[in-house]
């Protein structure tokens, strides 16, 4: 994965420039009680785009991508997803965002196929059987397609979760650190999913502890740290392939 400044893919792709953003937020704040998780976060994505979020855990990367997702409200400031207020999505809005997060949103009881039909009749897809099929093969579960989730690897789980995530090509990726539980394998046909996410158009938000690489795609890095995010300071660093291991290559 290749990290670069915001002024230079401005000058590389001017048709970006000319497209509403897909994520916009301005000062957005989440508080729990008395303590802050994210703090006047200013982040825009526009269509095409990708963007790494790292940071240590109660660091704010989850509560993040739920308020861009709608599954929770913000404390102050706003977030805007195509251009509408997170707090209000209509569901033709949210049909638009795809979602991977900890919590893989599958029925245990129910067999992989079963999972990816229902979602897919849920997304209005044309052919809920063929497309969960489809997507069976592209994660690697072909072989245990009429096994119930309820006896599958945590890694397992966490391959269908990313194809119920992607079954609607959604044009709003968020992926909660997509890699982990994951073997070599897993964690390639994972970053082969986002890489393709990339290239039909959607734009992609992941988060995760550590710097991963996925080859020929350019994402955008930040950081978050006390509610604050910012761009990653070691991005030069990284470029210049530094000390920060890919997870790929654990």
């Amino acid at each position: 994965m290749r990290y670069r400044d915001q002024a230079a893919c401005r000058r590389d792709r001017p048709d970006r420039m000319m497209s509403a953003p897909v994520v916009e937020t301005h000062r957005l704040a989440k508080t729990y009680g008395l303590a802050p998780v994210l703090r006047e976060v200013d982040l825009k994505l526009l269509p095409g785009a990708g963007a790494f979020v790292i940071g240590g855990n109660g660091a704010g990367k989850s509560t993040l991508l739920r308020i861009l997702a709608g599954l929770e409200a913000p404390s102050g400031g706003h977030a805007l997803v195509f251009g509408q207020d997170t707090r209000k999505l209509a569901a033709r809005y949210r049909r638009r965002i795809g979602m991977m997060a900890h919590q893989s949103f599958l029925y245990p009881n129910l067999t992989a196929r079963e999972n990816l039909e229902f979602y897919g009749e849920l997304y209005s897809i044309a052919d809920p059987q063929a497309s969960a099929d489809q997507w069976l093969g592209r994660v690697g579960l072909a072989g245990v397609a009429d096994a119930r989730v309820r006896a599958f690897s945590r890694g397992m789980e966490q391959r269908l979760s990313a194809a119920r995530a992607m079954l609607a090509e959604p044009a709003l990726l968020l992926v909660d650190e997509p890699f982990a539980s994951l073997d070599h394998d897993g964690a390639e046909i994972i970053a082969g999913l986002i890489s393709g996410a990339i290239e039909r158009g959607s734009s992609v938000i992941a988060t995760a502890h550590a710097i991963p690489e996925i080859e020929g795609i350019e994402f955008a890095a930040y950081e978050i740290s006390r509610g604050l995010l910012r761009e990653h300071a070691h991005k030069e660093e990284v470029r210049r392939g530094g000390r920060l291991r890919s997870l790929l290559g654990r």
